[in-house]
């Protein structure tokens, strides 16, 4: 997604050689705008799969999965990384690694909002090395619902989370795909149309 891969250019911050800071307009301040033009080219890729709900997990994916939404006319279920006391009955629940965070949640969703009923997608801002996405994997496989794919926005195609998913047969999408990135070097992206 040209547009996409412009604004990393022009607003992301590269830290040492794995970390890429795009605080300015996707993971703190958002901008909504292009976010639309994010849900848009999500939608345009997954129509027709049946999608009926939007799976993200807590924080960053949250504003992402409800514009998407807004597209497919549903729902959006985000994953928590801690139980509180006004979510009862019964929990589909996973452990996840944070890249960003360097520690283990343990992620949950009320039975109540996915079953076998639903085709989900999932929807999140970064794909590195995909623990976040194989917790969400989880979830669904757990619940017994439809898994229509992945929807990431910015994917480390040099980390090994794409290639591990992708050979497991799930369909995944990414909108920005970085081949490599350094402080020197800057970004380098790879071709858009590999696909799920």
């Amino acid at each position: 997604m040209e547009l996409l891969e412009q604004r990393i250019r022009q607003d992301g911050v590269v830290k040492g050689d794995d970390v890429l800071k795009v605080d300015s307009f996707l993971n703190h301040q958002m901008d909504i705008a292009l976010f639309e033009e994010i849900g848009g080219e999500f939608y345009r890729r997954f129509a027709g799969c049946g999608v009926d709900k939007i799976l993200t997990i807590e924080a960053s994916g949250i504003g992402i999965a409800c514009i998407t939404a807004q597209f497919f006319h549903c729902p959006v279920v985000f994953a928590k990384k801690s139980q509180t006391r006004n979510i009862a009955g019964g929990l589909f629940t996973t452990k996840v690694e944070s890249f960003t965070h360097g520690k283990v949640y343990d992620v949950i969703v009320s039975q109540q909002f996915l079953g076998p009923e639903d085709t989900v997608l999932i929807i999140d801002d970064f794909l590195a090395n995909g623990a976040a996405l194989e917790g969400l994997i989880d979830l669904v496989e757990q619940s017994g619902a439809k898994l229509a794919g992945a929807g990431i926005v910015i994917e480390k195609a040099f980390q090994p989370g794409g290639s591990r998913i992708r050979a497991k047969g799930v369909r995944v999408e990414s909108l920005a795909r970085i081949r490599s990135m350094s402080e020197e070097r800057g970004i380098e992206f790879e071709d858009q149309d590999l696909g799920g």
